[in-house]
């Protein structure tokens, strides 16, 4: 992560000095679940099964494991230098997603049903959700489904959103990131051929506006090649660290910076939080419906005077 970091501005005195890293903050992370990691031992408050209703936590896709060392990983096995962008925050995870990555709505609305029934219980402050789907007009299912996201967000949770990986078209921002409310997060480094299996693509960052005519994404931040936690680490021939590109990846590096926006003012409302966002990110010089208002600036966000 520490190239990740430097390019989104993390070393600052806060983060350096000022023991901002996310404490006190849990983040939600709707997914394929969560494998303990040693990266994540400890932090690790709540696991939820949509799927199969297991109790012990599991995921057998690795991509949620991923994502959550993105936001809160220790970088113990790695002496630091694969740490989270806020290492001191918590994660609870839904796996909402089979071994394949793939999933139903319906079980999407669970997991979002779950977080607001738990979240005064868990102390949830942030939702990040890696996932999405193409819209298609009138589809009652995806409806409901921004309904649900929507509620989170009027009920306070921060919610961050990946931009998804169909771009370069424009209208290619998936569903739940075409909600108005929630923070939408592109790939601001997706110019270049990534994953040498073919699975993402030149320039595969989705693309605004959204059906409604809403300027998406919100904001961008790196997402390819990003090295995190591996979720079958621990299992014979496996390495503790594995790399993956996509906004999936993007978006928990912005779910992490707000858990860092968070621990420096604990009171700051979820509008306030997706402002200081928008208004600290540095502009890029791309179309607005390529990086929304710019590449994150975690310093200035955490420091507006700069």
């Amino acid at each position: 992560m520490r190239r990740v970091k430097e390019n989104v501005h993390y070393f600052c005195d806060d983060t350096l000095f000022g023991h901002i890293d996310g404490h006190g903050i849990t983040t939600a992370v709707l997914d394929t679940g969560i494998s303990p990691h040693p990266d994540l031992e400890g932090r690790i408050v709540a696991f939820g099964d949509m799927l199969h209703g297991k109790r012990r936590m599991y995921d057998d896709n690795s991509h949620g494991t991923h994502v959550a060392g993105i936001i809160a990983g220790s970088g113990k096995m790695s002496s630091g230098v694969y740490a989270g962008i806020a290492p001191a925050s918590r994660i609870v995870a839904v796996k909402v997603l089979d071994q394949k990555g793939e999933g139903k709505i319906r079980h999407l609305i669970e997991g979002i049903r779950a977080i607001l029934k738990n979240r005064e219980k868990w102390e949830i402050r942030i939702v990040n959700i890696s996932i999405g789907t193409l819209p298609h007009r009138g589809d009652e299912e995806e409806a409901e489904l921004l309904h649900w996201v929507d509620r989170m967000w009027d009920e306070g949770l921060v919610v961050v959103t990946a931009a998804g990986n169909f771009g370069p078209r424009s209208g290619t921002v998936t569903i739940p990131g075409v909600s108005k409310k929630v923070i939408t997060v592109g790939a601001s480094d997706d110019g270049e051929q990534k994953d040498r299996f073919g699975k993402v693509g030149t320039n595969y960052s989705g693309r605004g506006p959204t059906f409604e005519c809403v300027c998406k994404p919100d904001l961008v931040a790196p997402g390819s090649y990003i090295r995190s936690c591996n979720g079958f680490g621990q299992k014979k021939n496996q390495k503790m660290y594995s790399v993956k590109s996509g906004t999936s990846m993007s978006a928990p590096i912005v779910s992490g910076a707000a858990a860092l926006l968070l621990s420096k003012y604990p009171d700051m409302k979820n509008v306030e939080v997706k402002l200081r966002l928008l208004m600290s990110a540095d502009d890029m010089g791309k179309d607005a419906n390529i990086q929304g208002r710019g590449l994150l600036n975690i310093e200035k966000l955490l420091n507006p005077k700069l």
